[in-house]
């Protein structure tokens, strides 16, 4: 028998954790069940990169805060396995079947593994997800390893690399597209943190492709093979390929969901697997793929801290909402980074940008905002170290007012409008890929 628990929440992440506060905030007072795959309660994961690897911080002091009384339910350590929608129930690892009112599905993303089949089973192959990995990554970098490898130099490679230059370790990073950050900025922007790579004492093998990873007689790994022949030598490797959406425990519940995430409608309804909302599933975070009003309608997943907090919060309100009262979700992306010194800030969303111009400051100093344009409209910004002006380009984007949208300010750049030179795309979907915000 199945045990009764009012609204579930599945995934005790940053949007569950807010999700399950805005039922409350918003007057459910029933029972509220929030189920976690790990065995803690929800923690913030943009430090496990930065603070955490540093030693800075305890993997257990990362804690996010309760800002509501959820007199909650919680079951965690034990992953949800499968979802019967005809009898409402939930059947978590280990066996247990909870029966819900509501759903929210907020089960975040994980880690995109290394296959095994070409090396990925090797002792000293890390990735960096969960609060277990940053601290089982943090003791092998605490044992000062002689040449560690990081592939993928997206948010997380660089900051990785970031944090092992400051413990003084040697770093080589490598990445299939021309430039760090090259899917996200561009690579006339990435080529900015090129320079920063390059000057900190970084190996970037640009435009490379790891094949295999090759280990000794122990079973550790020893050398990484290159697509272009080439070997490199690691004893610790960290695997940077971006996530894949927890949506495993969904296969044969009729809902549209895949490794991209789970689909919504504007109001953030789960579909069935016929397109039709479930007027009683809501999904929130990274694992929510919904149309955003803002691009058109285009549907997005947002991997931010920021999407993770406002939309847990829009479906929290409205699953207590009549039908007539769905209230569509409109956000505009944001994300920031802080790695080899530099702040780095951004808004919007620049894929499908067709120029980029520095509107303050200059690329030369590494203190500059960009603005990316899409057919003559402002659609994203970034800034590093100098966000004085990026909260007025956020509301000129969501505006959609015309590129560059800001004339005679101060410390303007000469608007020099450049392809911002994004690698050709991997998937038609959109995704974004940072994963802080």
């Amino acid at each position: 028998m199945a045990e009764t628990a009012g609204i579930v929440v599945v995934g005790a992440s940053l949007a569950g954790l807010r999700g399950a506060e805005a039922l409350r905030r918003n007057g459910y007072s029933g029972r509220l069940t929030v189920v976690g795959d790990e065995p803690y309660r929800p923690y913030d994961r943009p430090p496990l990169s930065k603070h955490v690897l540093s030693g800075e911080l305890a993997p257990d002091a990362t804690g996010l805060p309760e800002l509501d009384t959820l007199d909650a339910q919680w079951r965690l350590g034990h992953a949800a396995v499968a979802l019967d929608r005809a009898a409402r129930t939930i059947r978590l690892a280990n066996g247990t079947g909870l029966a819900y009112e509501r759903l929210l599905i907020a089960t975040g993303a994980q880690a995109r593994p290394w296959p095994a089949a070409s090396g990925g089973g090797l002792e000293g192959i890390f990735t960096l997800r969960g609060r277990d990995d940053a601290a089982r990554l943090r003791t092998a970098l605490a044992g000062g390893p002689a040449r560690v490898l990081i592939v993928g130099a997206g948010l997380i490679g660089c900051e990785a690399a970031s944090c092992c230059r400051d413990l003084g370790l040697p770093v080589t990073l490598v990445d299939p597209n021309p430039a760090p950050l090259a899917r996200s900025l561009g690579t006339w922007i990435g080529s900015v943190v090129a320079d920063c790579l390059r000057d900190a004492g970084v190996t970037f093998h640009a435009g490379a492709q790891v094949l295999r990873f090759a280990g000794d007689a122990s079973g550790r790994v020893v050398r990484a093979h290159l697509a272009d022949g080439r070997a490199v030598e690691a004893d610790l490797v960290i695997v940077a390929l971006g996530a894949t959406r927890a949506t495993d425990w969904l296969k044969g519940a009729g809902l549209m969901a895949d490794a991209g995430g789970v689909t919504c409608d504007g109001a953030c309804r789960v579909l069935g697997a016929d397109g039709t909302p479930c007027p009683d599933i809501y999904a929130a975070g990274d694992v929510a793929r919904w149309p955003n009003p803002l691009y058109g309608g285009r549907l997005m997943s947002v991997e931010h801290w920021g999407n993770a907090v406002a939309q847990a919060a829009h479906s929290g309100r409205n699953m207590l909402a009549p039908a007539d009262d769905q209230r569509t979700y409109h956000h505009l992306p944001a994300f920031w980074s802080s790695q080899f010194g530099i702040n780095i800030k951004a808004v919007g969303l620049s894929e499908g940008a067709d120029a980029v111009a520095i509107v303050q400051g200059s690329r030369a100093s590494r203190r500059f905002l960009a603005v990316y344009g899409r057919a003559g409209r402002s659609i994203a910004a970034v800034s590093f170290d100098q966000a004085r002006w990026l909260p007025a380009y956020a509301e000129a984007i969501t505006a959609g007012r015309a590129f560059p949208p800001i004339r005679d300010a101060s410390d303007q750049g000469d608007y020099l409008a450049l392809a911002p030179g994004f690698p050709p795309p991997r998937a038609a979907s959109t995704l974004i890929e940072a994963r802080h915000g």
